[in-house]
C-alpha cells in the first residue's frame, strides 16, 4: 500500500509488459506520462508521474488535482473535467507524438 495515496502497489500497465527490470518500467511510465501531457495540454490539463506513487497525477488550471490508477481513468477524468470527449487517437495528437517513437 502506498503511504502517500493509499492505493495498493500497482502490478504494472500492459504497456510495460516487455520491461526487464524496474529501471525500464520507470522509463515506460515516464514516457507514457510525457505523451499524456502532450495530448491533454490543449484541454488545459497537466499530467505528472513522478514514479513514486502508483498512478498518474492529473491537474487543471483551476487547482483541481487527483491521482488516477490507469489510462481508462485518465480519459474518464479528462472528459469529466473538460465537459467534452477527449479522443487520444485524434490525428493532431498521433502525428505530434510519432516523432518520438
Amino acid at each position: 500500500m502506498c503511504s502517500a495515496c493509499g492505493y495498493p502497489e500497482a502490478p504494472g500497465h500492459w504497456t510495460e509488459a516487455g520491461a526487464a527490470n524496474m529501471a525500464e518500467r520507470l522509463r515506460s511510465r515516464f514516457r507514457r506520462a510525457d505523451i499524456l501531457e502532450r495530448v491533454l495540454k490543449p484541454y488545459g490539463l497537466n499530467v505528472h508521474d513522478g514514479g513514486l506513487v502508483p498512478g498518474i497525477q492529473i491537474s487543471n488550471q483551476f487547482g483541481n488535482q487527483t491521482i488516477v490508477r490507469d489510462l481508462a481513468e485518465v480519459w474518464a477524468l479528462a472528459e469529466q473535467w473538460t465537459g467534452s470527449p477527449v479522443d487520444p487517437l485524434d490525428p493532431r495528437f498521433t502525428t505530434s507524438t510519432e516523432k518520438d517513437s
